[in-house]
């Protein structure tokens, strides 16, 4: 057979799993139409996602990297996954079970670096070396050059973690086609709506080493369409070891000093604890010996420590359930995804609380990456027949007179998505408007997440209420926001690409929409008095304005009955009696209604006069 050059090689787009513990890539076989995963002979396709920076500064990555976590704790970066999008307060806790430094970013308020050896890091940066690792690797494997990939998040992934891991794609060298949430690719892999006419109902439970994600998705004639997500992007097989940790530490007396600064230490029992984790997937008792410490732990043991965090999942199962508006007897199918489905545990309070056995027959270390291989073969216009429709995990809007929130895109919303809505000055002669853009369920903005703001410069001057300022939203494939501001009669426009500089984390997710249920009734009738007295406040700064520049029009009593009006409606527009704002504002609105026709009147008059004098 004649060999094909590298011009006329058919370009190839991989789907990378970047995991916390581990990462892979995988493609659609291009003979067999079947999704794998790229290894090197008989080799397992697991890279173990830890980065070791030598003294040389060479950077090592995958196994070899995993070999110095002991011998070089301080040089080697693991859990990267973690950090992406993360401020140092979000992480701070986690700081003493790392055997590296964090540290906060001098450059950027609030986000965080990491210190291996001298030298200081992004998350970004860590991660971009990863990829490149994943990268050279699938190239050598190919034999081909590879510049286009899928990367796969975790669904609770907000803006800033997704924006962070395209950066690490381009920083890498990949054009990264489409960020794809992790439980979207597993229900891919697994093939459910692959067949003619399929419908279902079902919800893919994700526990990885540092991340927990559950989503419910409808499936049919090969629409997958997103109903619900939620999740903990800070709760997985990482938290799990630092149970068992905790416990060996307590039983032979060793200070949780002692490993803050012994990181060697911590990084043998942290290493320890995952074999003991995994071992107890199919034995009932681990044991041990590590320097003087005799390590033990019985299945029993290891569940009585790890069911609170199991039952965390369970909380956001129910959870998701509820804003899926479905039932668990509307659930076809429980699809199971991560290193950390392997427990039995996990498998039995899964099966418990959805009231059907678990499907757990693919690879679930690999089952995410196979997916994001089959959405890569979707991009690459082989398989038309498929569509992916994900959602927004909260709502986005903007900061409206009085503090309140309008919402243009609420929560649950399938994405792409896009909305666009006419705003208004507030004032005479305003020649800008700030446009501040917030994420969250409650009516008042202060409750929510403010994620950007920009100013609309360049209004003409006009009277309140006249200017036409349109506000469009548009959501992306990856849940990258941009909102566009544009005056409508003079062009003026402005636009950002939402980028906050610190993620929110998957815990404020959670209070945010527990906090809107709880506080419903209250924050609806505070919108109602706020719309009130705003449209209150409008109504007597338009009459103050009319009064101070049109006195010729009205009689002395009229004048004095309309400030009179004005006056009653000022004492009671601070109060929280919405009825009796109403009625003030009435009163004053039927005395000062005529006067608008009267102001028609002398402008006509006006014009009619300068054109007979021209």
């Amino acid at each position: 057979m004649a060999q094909t050059s590298k011009q006329q090689q058919p370009e190839v787009i991989v789907g990378i799993d970047l995991g916390t513990t581990n990462s892979l890539v995988a493609i659609v076989h291009p003979a067999f139409r079947q999704p794998v995963t790229l290894r090197e002979y008989n080799n397992s396709a697991l890279v173990p996602s830890v980065l070791y920076f030598t003294e040389e500064e060479i950077v090592i990555t995958g196994n070899k990297a995993k070999a110095a976590l002991v011998s070089h704790p301080q040089q080697t970066v693991y859990s990267i996954k973690r950090l992406m999008g993360r401020s140092y307060s979000d992480v701070q806790e986690q700081a003493a079970f790392l055997s590296y430094r964090l540290m906060e970013d001098d450059n950027t308020s609030n986000l965080l670096k990491v210190k291996a050896g001298d030298k200081q890091f992004t998350p970004v940066e860590l991660s971009a070396y990863l990829l490149s690792a994943l990268k050279k690797r699938a190239e050598y494997i190919l034999q081909m050059p590879v510049s286009k990939a899928v990367i796969t998040v975790p669904a609770g992934f907000n803006d800033v973690q997704r924006q962070a891991t395209r950066d690490a794609g381009k920083l890498a060298g990949l054009d990264v086609l489409r960020i794809i949430n992790e439980p979207t690719a597993a229900a891919l892999a697994y093939g459910i709506g692959l067949r003619a006419n399929e419908e279902k109902t079902v919800a893919v439970y994700d526990l990885g080493g540092g991340a927990f994600d559950i989503s419910i998705l409808k499936i049919s004639n090969g629409v997958y369409k997103v109903l619900a997500t939620s999740g903990d992007t800070a709760l997985g097989g990482d938290d799990m070891d630092q149970a068992i940790v905790a416990h060996w530490a307590y039983l032979h007396e060793i200070e949780p000093e002692a490993l803050g600064s012994n990181r060697g230490l911590a990084q043998s029992l942290r290493l320890k604890a995952v074999e003991a984790r995994q071992q107890l997937s199919e034995k009932e008792y681990f044991d041990t010996r590590m320097d003087n410490y005799e390590l033990q732990l019985t299945r029993g043991q290891l569940e009585e420590l790890l069911q609170p965090l199991v039952a965390k999942t369970i909380d956001n199962c129910r959870q998701t359930v509820t804003d899926a508006q479905l039932t668990v007897k509307d659930i076809n199918a429980v699809l199971m995804v991560g290193g950390a489905t392997r427990m039995p545990l996990v498998k039995k309070m899964v099966s418990g609380f959805f009231e059907q056995p678990a499907d757990d027959s693919l690879h679930p270390d690999e089952v995410v990456a196979l997916g994001a291989a089959i959405q890569a073969d979707m991009l690459a216009g082989n398989r038309n027949a498929l569509q992916l429709q994900e959602v927004t995990p909260l709502s986005l809007g903007v900061e409206t007179m009085g503090g309140l929130m309008d919402v243009l895109i609420p929560r649950n919303t399938r994405i792409p998505a896009s909305a666009v809505r006419t705003y208004t000055t507030q004032q005479d002669g305003q020649t800008s408007m700030k446009v501040a853009v917030y994420q969250g369920e409650r009516e008042l903005v202060k409750d929510n997440r403010r994620l950007a703001a920009f100013d609309l410069t360049g209004i003409p001057e006009m009277n309140a209420g006249v200017a036409q300022i349109q506000v469009a939203f548009s959501l992306d494939d990856d849940g990258i926001l941009t909102v566009n501001a544009t005056e409508l009669r003079s062009g003026a426009a402005q636009s950002i690409q939402v980028q906050p500089q610190r993620g929110l984390q998957e815990s404020e997710v959670k209070s945010m929409l527990q906090t809107s249920i709880s506080h419903a009734q209250e924050d609806l009738q505070t919108r109602q008095t706020l719309e009130i007295q705003t449209a209150a406040q409008q109504l007597l700064d338009v009459t103050a304005a009319f009064l101070e520049k049109n006195t010729d029009l009205l009689s002395d009593e009229e004048a004095q009955t309309t400030r009179q009006a004005m006056n009653d409606l000022q004492d009671v527009i601070g109060t929280n009696d919405s009825t009796l704002i109403a009625d003030k504002a009435a009163v004053l609105n039927e005395l000062s209604a005529p006067y608008a026709e009267r102001l028609m009147d002398k402008a006509a008059r006006e014009s009619m006069q300068q054109h007979i004098e021209e």
